[in-house]
This record gives structure tokens, sequence and C-alpha cells, in this order.
């Protein structure tokens, strides 16, 4: 996720906050990122300070250090998919208790009062501020927020998700972005028995929308580039595995899915997907490409298909989707690594070689 905030470099005295936290942060747009120490909020009536174990590393982390999705604030901790253990509650905390494991996704905030926020949509905020992302924003009251990558959190108690004990924590960071950034669209437009869906990539997004449109009962199909990750997309639960390289595919799945879930931000050519769903169907985009999406209008007419958008998830549903995958035992397929290889990991996230979540050990912070 992302703001549009302009570039400010954030200096902060020691009596505006609680201490100073060991985190890896990028000092600048493009740089790499070394250890540093950030300030700690202080302890708040209604916030909980979480003890950070592990914390993915989500390909949005990099386009936000790299300033493409416009400026940015820093230093920049990034890091929205973090998983971790409660290690204090302010005095009016009711929800949490030392001890329990929670989990904080891509925000931290939100206005409370407008109509999405209400309704549990807390992404789509529409009042006064907007949300408030985990990191490369400002909260409410004008200091920076910073994000995983660090040993510790402080945020308000109603932002913290909690982690089932049937999930590993590990496992189950990349679940608060990835996971319910695919389990939003899968839930909302119904996959389910006697439902065919195609995931669109598999990668830190789509292999998890493969376990979880499994689970829900519908009929998978993984479209990639190559055949070269088939054998992981059926063991992770595909029923089939096609290669959009091939122009057969298009011929031969035309008018096939009821659902296409598209994870990857590559320039693809959603005429071609549309023409693979049914009368009804729809293609949901997650990616954010870089280029303007375009379609012919003939694609949508024809079928009465629908393009659709969706972001993330709400509280309500991000809980949901922890819940649900606790009890279908999905995690995240993950490579764990200490924090001194975040900057070779960021290299290999965009040569796409990773299967299929990088997960930093907090602890090696």
């Amino acid at each position: 996720m992302t703001n549009t905030t302009t570039t400010d470099t954030v200096t902060t005295t020691a009596a505006a906050d609680a201490g100073r936290i060991a985190a890896y942060a990028a000092p600048a747009p493009g740089a790499p990122l070394e250890r540093t120490t950030v300030p700690r909020r202080a302890l708040g009536a209604h916030d909980i300070l979480i003890d950070i174990h592990y914390a993915g590393i989500c390909h949005s982390d990099i386009h936000q250090v790299g300033e493409e999705w416009g400026a940015g604030i820093f230093p920049m901790v990034p890091g929205h998919e973090i998983a971790g253990v409660v290690a204090a509650v302010g005095a009016g905390v009711t929800r949490w208790s030392a001890g329990d494991r929670v989990g904080v996704g891509c925000f931290v905030d939100s206005c409370r009062e407008c109509d999405n926020c209400r309704a549990g949509l807390q992404q789509y905020c529409t009042g006064e501020g907007g949300v408030v992302f985990t990191y490369n924003d400002r909260g409410r009251d004008g200091a920076p927020t910073y994000g995983g990558y660090a040993r510790q959190l402080v945020v308000d108690e109603r932002y913290a998700l909690r982690i089932p004990d049937a999930l590993a924590l590990d496992t189950a960071a990349p679940l608060l972005c990835a996971g319910v950034t695919v389990y939003s669209p899968l839930t909302r437009w119904g996959a389910g028995p006697g439902r065919k869906v195609a995931v669109v990539g598999l990668g830190g997004l789509g292999h998890l929308g493969v376990k979880i449109a499994r689970a829900k009962g519908a009929e998978v199909t993984v479209l990639s580039q190559s055949l070269r990750k088939r054998e992981d997309g059926l063991r992770l639960g595909a029923h089939d595995y096609r290669a959009t390289s091939d122009p057969a595919t298009f011929t031969e799945l035309a008018g096939h899915f009821d659902l296409v879930v598209n994870t990857v931000s590559a320039d693809l050519d959603l005429t071609a997907y549309l023409g693979l769903l049914r009368t009804d169907g729809t293609l949901v985009q997650l990616g954010a490409p870089e280029k303007p999406v375009g379609v012919n209008a003939h694609a949508l007419l024809t079928g009465r298909r629908s393009l659709a958008g969706s972001m993330i998830g709400g509280l309500p549903e991000t809980q949901e989707m922890l819940d649900f995958c606790a009890e279908h035992g999905i995690g995240a397929e993950i490579e764990l690594i200490g924090a001194d290889r975040i900057n070779e990991a960021y290299e290999r996230v965009l040569r796409s070689d990773v299967r299929y979540r990088f997960v930093i050990d907090a602890s090696t912070i």
C-alpha cells in the first residue's frame, strides 16, 4: 500500500517519543536498507506494545522504498505483514493481554466514523485524513509511522488482529497482506463449490490464492507465463496449470471461468483475460501496473462481464481470513531470512527468485 506524501526527512527529539527501537530502514529513496534506530511512540491508554517476531517482505515495500508510487517519508521502515506477541497494554485496553499472539497488516488507523469504517471497510476510509498506513505515512498526531522491519510496534488495540494458535507466526505473517488481498475477492465474488476460478500468477499472492480458493471448494486453475512452477501449483491445490505464453490457452479456456483473479502487476492484455470468463463472470485486478488499464468494451458487453478491483481487506474480514486459514491449515510458503539479508531479498524479489514469500526473523534485527 502507499501514500502520496511529499518527500520528508524525519528528525525526532527524544522528548517526543518513548525511546528508540532497533529497525532496518531505507535512509533515502532507493537506498539500501541499513540497521538503525527509530522513535517508538509512547504507549497510550488504548495502545498495545507488540514484540515483533516476524515480518513479511511484500513487493509493495520495494515500490515504496524506491518512491515508485509517490514521494515517501524517510528514513522509511517498511513492513506491513507483522506477527508477534503483546508485550504491554495501555491502561484502557480491553481486547488484549500480555502474551497474546497478534498481527498487524497494512493500516494502523482510520477515521472510524465514515460509512466505510462503520461497515468494517477501513481500507477504503473516506473520512478526514483517510486511512493511516502502517509505514510511510503520518498518524493522527502528525508523527511518521514505521513498519514491521523492527523489534517492536505500538498500535491502537482496535487495529491488531488475533492470530489463532493453529497458525505458526512465521507463516502467518504474510497472511496480513497477501492472504487477505486474495481472500477478499475470492469471498466477495463467490469462489466455492461449482465455481471455476483462475489465479493469474503464482507468486506471493497467487500461491495463497490457490490455497484459499481450493479450501473454499472451487475448481482452481493457475494461469502463469510459463509452466516452470507447474509442479508447485498442483501441489498447492490447483486442478490445472496453463501457460499464458501459449496462445492455445486462451482458445481452449475461452468462456470457462466464473472468476479470474489477477495477482500480478505486469501490463497484461486484460481483454484477452476477459475472454476467459463465462457470462456474468468477473475479472478482479489486484496488482497495480505502471500503465493505465485498458480493455476493449466488447469484451465486457458480450457476456455481461465485469472488470473489478480490490484492495486488501478491512479488520473484520482480515480476522475472518485468519480464522479460515487456521481452520484449513493454510499458511504462506516462506523463506525465513535474517535481517542482514533484506537487501539481497529485495534483489531476488525483483528477479522472481522466491517461493513464495520472504519473512524476516525480527530477532536478528
